[in-house]
């Protein structure tokens, strides 16, 4: 393949066949450039270098084939730019022109393009009824759609709602059809719907919570009985709009979501096609933590989000933001890359939004835009310009901007005739009664200073409460001296960046909102503010009119590289480039996650088995789920574990097959376990295995003899301390390990004092001490060296062996538990591997237990296989009294642990295990990451399971 083909292939396609060498994915047809890089960062590196060759190489063939500016009236939303409807059903930063998008037809012998669905609430177009099945369009571009329609390496279709009212299916057949020439796809949403959901939960609920407003304070009780039915349509339309996608989706597109409007539609995605890839994008701030916990949904909507595959954010604040939600919220674990829950990592990235630089630039030649330009001048002429461009909303802070402009005023009488404020307030939401109250109160003010200020030639505020069409808003920043963007609270705000882009020549003055998210890309350039100090922004209005030429140079300078560099469409390549990249490393994820346990198999196996052993884990395997803060639907409960309900008839059953042996295996102390199973007939293996019993029996220990356990007291004392200074956190004392549990506690709190405990552990206590230290996702356990799980399974076999005279081999192991990874190796005890040739050797049976021992010692135990990870284990762990024992007595013949062709006598429990590798199913319970060979979701699913069994016992 030659160089400049290999260029244009699909970046995808290059970096599957790379990882997934052999593994089939849809679309690659294409053979991989065997340089490309295999870190993530090299990857992502060597991708934006293709997409700038590939851009060159495309507009070079298609330079002829631009798109046709025809209109102007434009879109406008979030004030970002001028000129459009007071609406803001689009994403923020939606700029001012209208065009015609052609269809996608191309050239022969050019690779295809990656198809992207972009789903957002409303469709880049305006349709209206012409007749019972016609429909005139017209498409609005702005950053969102610009950005799309310059990447050439996405053949791009939109899915929306159209913004109208459709209830006849003539209609419907006939709007589709026509929208489907501008490659847009609709989704009908009712009456009702739209004002539940949009006008609703979207406007009423979520957008002034995103933007720090908080929740309705007015005729609170109506809201609180409203919301639920706001938030049912909420879900109701978010699945109506993944019915479309469903629709529509082929193998291998790229979902890109937007917007708080659709925060339901992952989820809804994820869970009829687990495989797509779904990326979703917020064009709004996302609220600190403490903001969005106030939200009655806040749970839902944070999971359903988490089911992309990429979440992306305009700036770090937000995503750090949406990071901490989930932590604190959820109880998820936060990194650098994004959260993680049960393996399962969601990239979280901030990816700052542009606009189309070139766009602007090139408006400026216009003879039009250059006519405008000479009127302004002449207008103004002899007076500095200030520009202030918003949509009329309480966020965008014109209130304050006037006011600080009134006290600079005051302050700086040489000014007042020489300087000039034109602020463009676009109307928007005018049948809500506080925007009325807005535009009341602007207009107030504005007539107060021009009054004050103004003579009956000039008057220092020129207010407009209209929208421009795009030449006159290029022409007007092209003008201006000073812009004002003082917004209390914007997701990005891109007139600053159309401001920018069309100061070429003058090299005006930025002075930006910190609270803007514009703010982080542009506040090296620019001068920062803080809206709310009306005496600061009055001060740098002075600061900037003032402003050496050098200066404003330098300034503008910097801002003008980056806007012309991040552009929407670098903005748009990048995130479905990083999309892409996500995919790749989850499916490298994948194939390191063990199966979902096919239960039909593993019941099948059992009904065909003749001597089984269940060994099951306690805490979150049976038990009743819980969150990961440690709460059952959504409040803390008991502290105590506690038996799930729905397995006490379950447990009975199998408990009462004379086939089955029922092991509950957990590092909980005895007296959790008597409580819970003391009424069925099994074995309790308390602590790690430490302990154990039959229900009717008595207690008995395995631990080794030499178990040193002198640390224990300088340990405690150090878990006290940290109890005292951790509010809502407990200490365990048992009688192998002691246990600092901190799942109640703040989790941040709570993670940053266990980094300090462990640092006080190491350096002080058990810094000589033979311990080992595990640490839980909420806790920290110290506990004596080879006190884990595995290393006790052998002796319960053989004291189980020993109790019941076992004589027919087990050939049947199931064994299920949420464990920690440090007793995962009770997974890998019972793993058959390969024979290997052993010479025979005679053991000798080990002693009676010595009288007035506290508990009975374990018989050795024989198992059936050859070089198995238990006798591995064995050659390992710390041997027990008994073992002890027997090694002393038998030193003259040679003993050693027995492997699989060791002979005993039958009455010693010879052969206890006997299986084979189907017959053995390990799976861990709510744990991605594990060396089991299955998985299962919850204790739920491990209740489905038992109950199968049940019924078959």
């Amino acid at each position: 393949m030659r160089a400049d083909a290999r260029l244009k292939q699909p970046i995808e396609i290059c970096k599957l066949q790379l990882f997934l060498q052999d593994k089939h994915m849809p679309g690659n047809n294409y053979n991989c450039n065997p340089s490309t890089p295999r870190s993530r960062l090299e990857r992502l590196l060597r991708e934006r270098e293709l997409r700038r060759s590939n851009r060159v190489s495309q507009s070079n063939e298609d330079g002829n084939r631009q798109a046709e500016f025809v209109g102007s009236d434009a879109f406008f939303t979030e004030g970002e730019n001028l000129g459009l409807s007071s609406e803001d059903d689009f994403p923020e930063g939606v700029s001012a022109t209208k065009i015609f998008i052609d269809g996608c037809e191309w050239k022969e012998g050019r690779p295809p393009k990656q198809r992207l669905l972009v789903v957002a609430n409303r469709l880049p177009v305006s349709a209206v009824r012409k007749g019972e099945d016609s429909w005139q369009l017209e498409i609005s571009v702005g950053g969102l759609v610009s950005a799309l329609l310059g990447v050439k390496e996405f053949d791009a279709r939109w899915i929306g709602w159209a913004g109208v009212n459709v209830p006849d299916s003539v209609g419907q057949k006939a709007l589709t059809k026509a929208l489907a020439e501008k490659r847009c796809i609709p989704v009908f949403l009712d009456e009702e719907i739209v004002h539940q959901y949009y006008n609703g939960y979207c406007n009423n609920i979520l957008w002034p919570l995103f933007h720090y407003l908080g929740l309705p304070q007015e005729d609170r009780l109506a809201t609180t009985r409203s919301f639920q039915s706001q938030f049912d349509a909420y879900k109701k339309a978010n699945q109506m709009f993944a019915d479309v996608v469903h629709e529509h989706y082929q193998e291998g597109d790229v979902v890109w979501c937007h917007d708080y409007h659709l925060m339901f539609l992952p989820k809804c995605l994820k869970e009829h096609n687990n495989k797509m890839k779904v990326g979703w994008f917020l064009h709004t701030p996302f609220p600190s933590s403490e903001i969005h916990r106030t939200l009655p949904s806040r749970s839902e909507l944070l999971r359903s989000v988490l089911a992309a595959d990429l979440v992306g954010f305009h700036t770090y604040d937000y995503a750090r933001h949406f990071v901490s939600a989930c932590t604190r919220i959820l109880g998820l674990e936060g990194t650098p890359e994004g959260v993680e829950n049960q393996g399962k990592l969601t990239r979280v990235a901030a990816f700052p939004i542009g606009i189309d630089s070139d766009r602007f630039i090139r408006a400026l030649e216009l003879p039009q835009v250059q006519d405008h330009m000479k009127e302004l001048k002449e207008r103004f002429a002899g007076r500095k310009v200030m520009l202030g461009v918003d949509r009329l909303d309480m966020i965008k802070g014109i209130p304050q901007k006037i006011l600080a402009f009134e006290k600079f005023l005051e302050e700086n009488l040489n000014w007042r005739d020489k300087v000039v404020l034109l602020q463009i307030a676009v109307p928007t939401r005018t049948d809500v009664p506080e925007y009325q109250k807005l535009t009341s109160q602007v207009h107030e003010i504005v007539g107060r200073i021009n009054g004050r200020f103004g003579t009956l030639t000039a008057v220092p505020i020129h207010h407009l409460d209209r929208s421009l069409d795009f030449h006159a808003l290029c022409a007007l920043y092209a003008v201006t001296d000073v812009a004002l963007v003082t917004s209390l609270r914007d997701g990005m705000n891109l007139v600053s960046y159309e401001f920018v882009a069309c100061q070429a020549s003058k090299k005006g003055v930025l002075i930006l909102s910190e609270f803007a998210g514009a703010a982080q890309s542009l506040g090296a350039g620019a001068i920062l503010v803080n809206p709310w100090n009306i005496t600061e922004v009055a001060a740098s209005i002075g600061y900037a009119l003032n402003m050496a030429a050098d200066e404003r140079e330098k300034r503008h300078h910097h801002n003008f590289m980056h806007v012309t560099t991040h552009t929407s469409q670098e903005w748009a390549a990048t995130f479905v480039s990083e999309l892409n990249d996500t995919i790749v490393e989850a499916q490298l994820r994948t194939r390191q996650v063990p199966p979902i346990l096919p239960i039909k198999v593993a019941v099948d196996r059992y009904l065909q088995s003749s001597n089984r052993l269940l060994i099951l884990g306690f805490n979150a395997t049976l038990t009743e789920p819980k969150d990961t803060l440690g709460r059952r639907g959504g409040q803390i409960r008991e502290m105590e574990l506690k038996l799930h309900p729905d397995l006490k008839e379950p447990l009975k059953k199998i408990c009462d097959d004379s086939k089955t042996t029922i092991v509950v295996l957990s590092g909980s102390d005895r007296s959790v376990l008597d409580y819970n199973f003391g009424d069925y007939n099994m074995w309790l293996a308390a602590e790690n295995g430490m302990f154990l019993r039959l229900t009717m029996g008595e207690w008995m220990t395995t631990m080794p003899e030499n178990l040193n356990m002198d640390w224990v007291d300088s340990v405690k004392h150090v878990f006290e301390y940290f109890t005292e200074r951790t509010p809502r956190s407990h200490f365990e004392l048992r009688e192998t390990s002691l246990v600092w549990n901190y799942k109640y506690a703040d989790i941040e709190f709570g993670r940053l004092q266990a980094r300090d405990l462990l640092q006080h552990l190491w350096t002080g206590p058990i810094s000589n001490a033979s311990v080992d230290v595990v640490q839980g996702g909420r806790s920290v356990e110290v506990r004596a060296v080879g006190v884990t799980k595995g290393a006790a399974i052998d002796r319960i076999l053989g004291e189980i062996v020993h109790n019941k005279g076992m004589k027919a081999p087990i050939d049947y192991v199931l064994c299920i538990g949420h464990f920690l990874p440090k007793d995962e190796d009770v997974y890998t005890f019972f793993e058959p591997e390969l024979p290997v040739e052993a010479p025979p050797t005679v053991p000798t049976r080990p002693p009676s237990p010595t009288p007035g021992m506290s508990s009975a010692p374990l018989p050795r135990i024989s198992m059936s296989k050859s070089n198995s990870k238990a006798a591995r284990l064995k050659k390992q762990r710390s041997l027990s009294t008994l073992e002890k024992r027997a090694s002393i007595h038998a030193i003259g013949s040679a003993w050693r642990p027995t492997l699989m062709r060791d002979k005993m006598s039958l009455h010693e429990g010879s052969s206890v295990l006997d299986l084979k590798g189907d017959n053995y199913f390990s799976c861990a319970v709510g744990r991605k990451r594990s060396s089991a060979r299955y998985l299962l979701g919850s204790s739920d699913d491990v209740v489905t399971l038992l109950k199968e069994l049940a019924e078959g016992s």
